[in-house]
C-alpha cells in the first residue's frame, strides 16, 4: 500500500497572508476512499528548497500531491525545480499545448502562456476541469494549481483514475473519547498495556489544559470491528481509573 504525502508551496501561506485549505480537504478525500495521508510539508517559493524537497520525495516512492507554483509568473518555480530534481529538461507538452490552443486560440497569445505547459520531460497531464490549463504528473507526483477550485477536482481525478484499485471505503474507522480530569501521566500505563495487546490498532492521546482542569482525548483508528471492540475495552479501563468519559462526535470537530 503506497503512502500519500502533500506539499503545499507558497510564501503567502508561511507569512500568514493566506490560510491553507488543501491539507484538510485531501485528508477528507482520502478518508472517503479508505486511504490516509501520511505526511504534509509547507514550504516557501524558494527554488533551492523546492528542489531539495522534491529530490527527497521523488526518492521516497510515496504518492505525492504538490499544490502551487505552476503558473507563468517569475515566482512560480515548481516545474523547473521538479525537472532539476529529476535531472531532466523542461519541454512544452504537445497535448498540453493543444489544451491551451483550445482555451486561448491558435497561436497561443501571449506566447509566454506556453510556459503553463512547459513540464519536465516525460511528464503526463493532469486535466483541469475549470479552465483547461493542466497540471502534470511524473514519478507518482501530481503537480496541481494552488487554487482550491481547480486543485480539488484534480486530486479526486488522480485518486479515482490511478489509485481506484487500492481504495477501500469503510475499511477504516476512528473513534474518540474525551476523558475529563485526566492527565497524560494518569493513562500512560493503560496506554502501554493497550498498545501491547492491540498492535492492529492505532492509539492516540491528545491532552488539553482547560480553565476548569484537565482533559484528554483518547482515539482509536483501524478496522471497524477491531475499533469498536477496542473502544469498549478502553472505556472500561478509563472507568477503572475513576475518570468519566464521553464520546466525541468527529463530524462536529472543526477543520
Amino acid at each position: 500500500m503506497p503512502q500519500f504525502g502533500l506539499i503545499v508551496i507558497g510564501d503567502e501561506l508561511l507569512s500568514g497572508k493566506r490560510r491553507d485549505k488543501h491539507f484538510p480537504h485531501l485528508v477528507a478525500l482520502l478518508a472517503e476512499r479508505g486511504l490516509e495521508l501520511h505526511w504534509v510539508r509547507f514550504i516557501s517559493d524558494d527554488a533551492g528548497l523546492i528542489t531539495r524537497t522534491l529530490s527527497e520525495t521523488f526518492a521516497s516512492g510515496d504518492v505525492v500531491f504538490s499544490c502551487g507554483g505552476i503558473g507563468a509568473t517569475p515566482d512560480d518555480r515548481t516545474r523547473q525545480c521538479a525537472a532539476e530534481a529529476l535531472g531532466v529538461p523542461l519541454a512544452i507538452h504537445p497535448e498540453g499545448q493543444r489544451e491551451l490552443e483550445a482555451r486561448f486560440g491558435r497561436p497561443v497569445e501571449p506566447a509566454r502562456r506556453l510556459r503553463l505547459v512547459e513540464f519536465p520531460e516525460g511528464a503526463e497531464l493532469v486535466p483541469n476541469p475549470v479552465n483547461r490549463v493542466p497540471g502534470f504528473a511524473i514519478r507518482e507526483h501530481y503537480f496541481l494549481p494552488g487554487f482550491p477550485n481547480m486543485a480539488w477536482p484534480m486530486m479526486a481525478w488522480v485518486l479515482d483514475t490511478h489509485y481506484r484499485d487500492i481504495q477501500a471505503p469503510g475499511s477504516q474507522l476512528e473513534q474518540v473519547i474525551a476523558v475529563d480530569g485526566a492527565r497524560e501521566s494518569d493513562v500512560i500505563p493503560l496506554m502501554e498495556r493497550f498498545v501491547a495487546a492491540h498492535p492492529e490498532l492505532r492509539l492516540s492521546c491528545l491532552p488539553n489544559t482547560l480553565e476548569s482542569g484537565f482533559r484528554l482525548e483518547l482515539g482509536l483508528r483501524g478496522a471497524p470491528e477491531a475499533v469498536r471492540s477496542g473502544m469498549d475495552e478502553l472505556r472500561r479501563e478509563v472507568e477503572a481509573l475513576g475518570f468519566p468519559w464521553r464520546d466525541v462526535d468527529l463530524r462536529s470537530t472543526p477543520d
